[in-house]
Formats: structure tokens, C-alpha cells, sequence
């Protein structure tokens, strides 16, 4: 089958020939720093998934076209062409003396620090296989050794989501260490909109994208995400204090919380030592997110700020390493303090400057067209649009503090796509008219209005082939020119999407599918999360009443659906119309497979007192979660 891709246009190669003149002059000590202490480099075998007959991860695809000579292709933005080679390189690597990381195993990176008895994990990946496989890497050139002590610096899954390769592995007593509040951060931030968020992330990422240089060639942070098992090892030892310190493991540790940053439970440390700093996700190799494409909450770019801040003048003055969770370390005190101090003044640049932009009256999407940062920044490589933007992260202030509404009284309650996309249509002549005047502007290189117009008639008529194909490649030059690999993935995703045939219907996921650790959710937010796939037109006037007794964990409930909405509450005593005494274990079981009921009950696991078809109503009222829904088309 012909690839349907298409080359770089004209424009397109023009544009980044100008951006190629843009950049500042190549720093080397970046390179010299990703290949600094390269003990041994990646297996290239792929490493299979434990269950579903896939690959978790192959790192050597992108090695093929990635080498160290080869040139920028003419459908990769330069910027994020350097970018991608020097996330290529991967391997495991000497830090310090006792602090070595893994890198190009998964997104994220891995750290292992020699402690007296054993060997302390740091974010152990996004998944068990891609562990596994660092784990044994460092065993082969360090020495098999047990862990002692597993240290998660913040609560996204590229930092837990592997740690059960450590289970087997750890003496008795290893303390599992957090930032506070780590737990419930981790388990509830893509709980309730994580389905939503895991079908958006897939563009983000560029997974379904062939790895070649006209499609995933970085993810930003790395290069992609893994596709292996994701699980989480809860932590025992909270870091409460903002600057505790611990000694794990016969390491000295110093602790400098930073909530409501990168993440909403983070931390950074330091281990005085070894001299090296580790700054988790808040101080990488390109712009980070204030707001991620993904999905979830707005981050807090003063809190950001003032956390970089803190460790530059906690630790600057006396860390000669610098590693975190993504990209390769730095080394050298003076280096280390401009990064951080840039770093800092860059986060705090956007906050500000977007505040007196809306404060002179601009709107969102203005204060993103306008905004740049000052040549001030300019020399400094490690602050480049590489994942997020200035322009989506300008975006995210004005939401932070004003919300979604613009203030403009067309943009209260605008008509949805399905509703508007014929209006605009007809407006613009017809199919035909819209078509050839999008050629056009497509012609002149003008693809970000050739996009935003022809969705207007994608969503008029789904089926119209030449008006996706044409939006295709309107994604895809955009997606040529974008330094930030999110942007690209995005854009390049969006026109994959529009040039495959529509997909055949498939059943939807069983009830609650979504929920990622299940196993280790609170009751409450299980409950939360059957309350937001209740079917409110069909729950409309229904009434239904159940308590909930789980005697194992001590916990019990009274759940109540009226007026549409479902509610739960802790120890309320009031009459219901079914009573179910069960286990924790059990109750998954029981909200996600239809008929369950009977067969629980008849094992003992469940005990029914009352109206036992009054949980067949109310789950037949729940939604099941949608697979691939669309996104580029209604």
C-alpha cells in the first residue's frame, strides 16, 4: 500500500530554512553531557509486552533514522530534530559515583543510587517491562543487588507506573518514599476524565504514528510513551515538611516539596554527598507544560517559579549534577545555577506578562499570538518550545485565572460544530466554493487557516474525501513545522486519522474499564466515578436508594440517585431499599460485569438484604466508556 503521506511543500521547507537561521549557536556541552558516563548502551532487541501480544517498546526504531550523522530531514523542525538525536542517545550512565540513570528505556528516566545495603530506585518508569529491562541493565554492569528503598519524586505514571518490576526485589522494611498527599494525587488526577485523557494523549504522543521523519520522531520529554503493564507499589513514607531531611539507606537526603508545579504532589532532592541535585519533571531540556494537551488541571506557573527558585538558592551553590525524570544531566556548579535561574524566570515571564496582556484587554488566543520571549532567553536551548509552548502555556495562565470565556458575547454560547459546520458552509458558497478557496489559501502556504476552515466542512459532511485528504495536508505541514513535539504529534496524528477509513462499530468497554489502578482506588472515588458515567436523560425521575457495607475495610455507605444525580455519603444511616455487605476486592466485580450479583452471592463474597434489582436499575443506567471516539471528525 503507497504511503499517503505527503513531502514538505515549498513553503513548508522555506519556513524551517528560516527557523534553521533562528536557532542560537549549538551549545555542545549538550552532547558532551548525554554521552557523559555511558557505562553500556541499550539492547536493541524490543521488548515484548507480558500480556497482549504487542511490543512495550522498541527504542531502535528511532535509532535507525536518528543517527548521530544524520542530517535534518526536510519534515522536521531543526529545533526539535536536535532535540530528538540527543534524546536517541540511551544507556545506562555514571551520574556520580553512587548515582547512575537509565535512559531511552521509556519515556522518563530511571535512577538507582548505591545505598549500604542495596540499591535506591528513583521513578521507575511508566511500565513493569521497560523496569524489568533497566533493571537487568544495571545488574550486568553495576551488580545484582536488592532494592532498598524505592523513591517516587512526583505522581504522574511515567514515574510509578513500572515499580511493580521492584516488588521481588526488595528486602523487608524498604521504605517506599512520596512527596504528601502523593497517593491520592496518583490515583485520582485520570480518574474521573481519564478515559478522555488517555484517547487525547495518544495524539499527544504520536503512538500510532510510524517512527520516521515523516511521522513520531520525539515526544518532547523522550521519545515515546512504553505500551507495558502499568502498575503502582504504594508509598509508606510520606515527606510531609518542605525541606526534611532523611537518611535512606545510608544516603543523606534533603527534601524540597514543591506541590502544584509539574505535577500536584512533586518533589525535588538533593543528596549533599554526592553533590547531585535531582529536580524530578521541574527543570528539563525544553519548555514545559503549564497546561498539557492531554488534559488536566491548569499548573500553577508562580508556584513553579518560586520552586526553582528554592532549590536554586537551597542547592545551587553546591550541586556539581543536576538529573531529573527526562533528558540527560548537567554538570558544573555555575551551569547548574543559570539553568535553574533561567528556568525559573522563564515560568514566572509567561505568568506575568499573559496577566498585563489580559489586563490590557487581549484575549486568549491574542495574548498567544503576541507573546515571545525576550532575547533575553534566546541563547538558552533548554527553554525551546520542545514540548510545551509559549503559546498554549499563555493559554493556560489566562485559564488559571479567567476561565474558558474569552469576554467577548459571540463567544457565551456559540453553536456546537455539528450545529455550525453546515452554516459556515453554506455561508462560504457550498462544499465546492469552500473547497476550491481552501485550495487556494493552501497554495499560498497558509495552512493554519486552510485547517481551521475546513473543519467547518468535515464536520458538515463526514465524507467528503477530498476535503479531509486536503485537511490532512494542511495537519501535516503544520505538523512538519512545529518545534514542539506535542504540536507536531498532534497535528501529524489529526491528519492519520483523516485519511483512514472509518473504523467498523465496536462494543463498548465493560462499565468502568477506564479506571487506571482500580485495585488501589478509594471506595469514594470508585463511587465518583460510577456518579460521572450516570445517563442523565435516562436517569431523569428515577429514585433508588443502597448501602454499602464493606466490613473488611471498616468503611460503609448510602448512596442515593435522584434528580439525576448520584450521591454517596460516609456512615449516614438512613433506610434503603437494598443492602449489600461485600469485600473491597469484590466490588469491582460487581459494578463492571452485568449479572455478577447472583454469582457473588452465591459464593459468599456478597450478602443481600432487600430489593436486589434495584443495582441492576441503577447500573443499567451507567455508561460504558467509548473506545477510539473521533476527535478530528464528529
Amino acid at each position: 500500500m503507497s504511503d499517503p503521506r505527503h513531502p514538505a511543500t515549498a513553503a513548508t521547507r522555506a519556513a524551517l530554512a528560516a527557523a534553521a537561521a533562528a536557532l542560537p549557536p549549538d551549545d555542545p556541552d549538550d552532547l558532551a553531557d548525554a554521552m557523559r558516563g555511558r557505562i553500556a548502551p541499550l539492547d536493541p532487541a524490543p521488548i515484548p509486552a507480558r500480556s497482549g501480544g504487542h511490543t512495550a517498546w522498541d527504542f531502535a526504531r528511532f535509532a535507525a533514522f536518528q543517527g548521530p550523522d544524520a542530517p535534518c530531514p526536510d519534515t522536521v523542525h531543526p529545533g526539535l530534530w536536535r532535540l530528538a538525536r540527543l534524546n536517541a542517545i540511551g544507556g545506562l550512565f555514571r551520574v556520580s559515583a553512587r548515582v547512575h540513570q537509565v535512559r531511552g528505556l521509556d519515556l522518563s528516566n530511571i535512577t538507582f543510587i548505591e545505598g549500604t545495603r542495596g540499591r535506591i530506585v528513583v521513578d521507575p518508569l511508566i511500565s513493569r517491562e521497560c523496569a524489568e529491562a533497566a533493571l537487568a541493565l544495571a545488574d550486568r554492569h553495576l551488580g545484582a543487588r536488592p532494592v532498598s528503598a524505592l523513591i517516587y519524586t512526583h505522581s504522574h505514571s511515567d514515574h510509578f507506573g513500572g515499580s511493580e518490576a521492584l516488588a521481588d526485589r526488595m528486602l523487608p522494611g524498604a521504605p517506599i518514599v512520596a512527596p504528601d498527599r502523593f497517593l491520592t494525587a496518583a490515583v485520582s488526577e485520570n480518574v474521573l476524565a481519564g478515559h478522555v485523557m488517555r484517547r487525547r494523549a495518544i495524539y499527544m504522543y504520536g503512538t500510532r504514528l510510524p517512527a520516521d521523519a515523516r511521522g513520531l520522531v520525539d515526544a518532547g520529554l523522550g521519545k515515546t510513551t512504553s505500551a507495558g503493564r502499568v502498575g503502582l507499589l504504594p508509598p509508606d513514607t510520606p515527606i510531609t515538611t518542605d525541606g526534611e531531611t532523611r537518611t535512606i539507606d545510608g544516603v543523606a537526603c534533603e527534601f524540597l516539596l514543591a506541590p502544584e508545579t509539574e505535577a500536584p504532589a512533586e518533589m525535588l532532592f538533593y543528596l549533599p554527598d554526592e553533590q547531585v541535585l535531582n529536580a524530578a519533571d521541574d527543570a528539563c531540556a525544553g519548555l514545559h507544560n503549564l497546561y498539557t494537551l492531554r488534559g488536566a488541571e491548569v499548573r500553577d506557573a508562580r508556584a513553579w517559579s518560586r520552586a526553582l527558585d528554592l532549590a536554586l538558592d537551597r542547592f545551587g551553590a553546591r550541586a556539581a549534577a543536576l538529573c531529573g525524570g527526562h533528558h540527560w544531566p548537567r554538570f558544573g556548579r555555575t551551569r547548574i545555577a543559570t539553568y535553574l535561574a533561567v528556568q525559573r524566570d522563564v515560568y514566572r515571564f509567561i505568568h506575568d506578562q499573559t496577566l498585563r496582556l489580559a489586563n490590557a484587554g487581549l484575549t486568549p488566543r491574542e495574548i498567544a499570538e503576541q507573546l515571545r520571549l525576550p532575547a533575553d532567553y534566546a541563547p538558552f536551548w533548554y527553554i525551546r518550545d520542545y514540548y510545551g509552548t509559549v503559546a498554549h502555556n499563555a493559554k493556560a495562565v489566562y485559564q488559571r485565572y479567567l476561565g474558558w470565556f474569552d469576554g467577548h458575547p459571540a463567544n457565551l454560547d456559540p453553536l456546537p460544530p455539528e450545529a455550525a459546520a453546515p452554516r459556515y458552509v453554506a455561508f462560504m458558497g457550498g462544499a465546492d466554493a469552500l473547497l476550491a478557496k481552501a485550495r487556494d489559501s493552501f497554495a499560498a502556504g497558509d495552512y493554519r487557516f486552510v485547517a481551521e476552515v475546513l473543519t467547518h466542512l468535515v464536520f458538515a459532511e463526514p465524507a467528503n474525501r477530498e476535503a479531509r485528504a486536503l485537511q490532512a495536508q494542511a495537519l501535516e505541514q503544520l505538523g512538519y513545522r512545529s518545534e514542539s513535539a506535542a504540536w507536531r504529534n498532534t497535528y501529524l496524528t489529526g491528519a492519520q486519522e483523516l485519511r483512514a477509513p472509518a473504523p467498523p462499530p465496536r462494543p463498548p468497554l465493560p462499565r468502568l474499564a477506564a479506571l487506571p489502578m482500580a485495585s488501589l482506588l478509594p471506595v469514594s472515588l470508585i463511587f465518583e466515578a460510577l456518579a460521572v458515567g450516570l445517563n442523565g436523560d435516562r436517569a431523569a425521575g428515577q429514585r433508588i436508594t443502597i448501602a454499602w457495607e464493606f466490613p473488611d475495610i471498616g468503611e460503609r455507605f448510602l448512596m442515593r440517585l435522584e434528580r439525576a444525580v448520584l450521591h454517596h455519603w460516609p456512615d449516614r444511616d438512613e433506610p434503603a431499599e437494598l443492602t449489600l455487605t461485600l469485600t473491597r476486592a469484590a466490588l469491582l466485580p460487581l459494578l463492571r460485569e452485568d449479572g455478577a450479583l447472583a454469582a457473588l452471592t452465591e459464593a459468599g463474597t456478597v450478602r443481600v438484604a432487600g430489593d436486589e434489582g434495584r443495582l441492576a436499575a441503577l447500573l443499567a443506567l451507567i455508561d460504558p466508556p467509548a473506545r477510539a471516539f473521533p476527535i478530528v471528525t464528529p
